[in-house]
């Protein structure tokens, strides 16, 4: 991964009209290929240091952070990130969010974990999300097809999920939860198709911008797989 410099702040980062995405023979442009090698750099980074935090909280038994500490420091951190995507300090900024939201899901993988069959069924949804996540951005890379059309539509169902996951919590329905799990690993993959879309087709020049996407995506793919086989797991019994 290519260290920030004030040059790319103008270039690589800050600058968000379309990049040149294929050469005369129909390959990747340097300045596409060069995002993407810095973009999956970075993710792979921020991957490792969020389940290192993760794993981490769940080995010392770390206290919830609660709903609100987890949307108010998820939110304040990733408004963080924008706010200083220009410069150097948005490498802190992305590795302080991955690393709070690490720690907040470590309670989401004890609660499954102590169930029977709880360590398959984190083993399943890590299987699933790295798989969706291979096979999503392998298409997008070699189709070159530009899913950003998807934009609307898929953030209007997240903010529902949303609402509606705060709903399933705040009422305590099951069968809602489990329904708002699989329409957000269901977006997700749209988000997953649609990011990688963009940087291949020189839409996101910014690899700070770009690995916050697919880091999302992928954390949010993990997180509703994992809620939807511990029920499954829990149900065995």
């Amino acid at each position: 991964m290519e260290p920030l410099n004030s040059n790319q702040a103008a270039q690589t980062l800050g600058a968000h009209q379309h990049l040149p995405a294929t050469d005369a023979a129909g390959r990747h442009s340097p300045a596409v290929q060069r995002v993407l090698r810095n973009t999956y750099a970075l993710l792979s980074l921020t991957l490792l240091f969020s389940a290192l935090t993760a794993s981490a909280a769940v080995a010392m038994k770390a206290p919830a952070p609660g709903l609100l500490i987890s949307l108010v420091g998820s939110f304040g951190l990733l408004f963080l990130v924008h706010k200083l995507q220009n410069s150097a300090w948005s490498l802190p900024a992305i590795f302080a969010l991955t690393g709070f939201l690490g720690y907040t899901i470590a309670p989401q993988l004890t609660a499954v974990l102590s169930l029977p069959g709880g360590g398959h069924s984190v083993a399943m949804a890590l299987a699933a999300t790295g798989a969706s996540f291979l096979t999503l951005s392998a298409f997008a890379l070699v189709s070159k097809r530009d899913f950003s059309f998807m934009g609307s539509f898929l953030l209007i169902g997240m903010v529902i999920a949303l609402v509606a996951g705060l709903g399933a919590a705040f009422f305590q329905i099951p069968a809602l939860a489990l329904a708002v799990a699989a329409m957000v690993a269901l977006l997700s993959a749209g988000l997953m198709l649609m990011e990688t879309s963009r940087i291949v087709n020189g839409g996101e020049t910014n690899y700070v911008l770009a690995t916050v996407g697919l880091y999302l995506s992928i954390y949010n793919m993990f997180s509703a797989l994992l809620a939807l086989f511990g029920m499954g797991g829990g149900s065995d019994d």
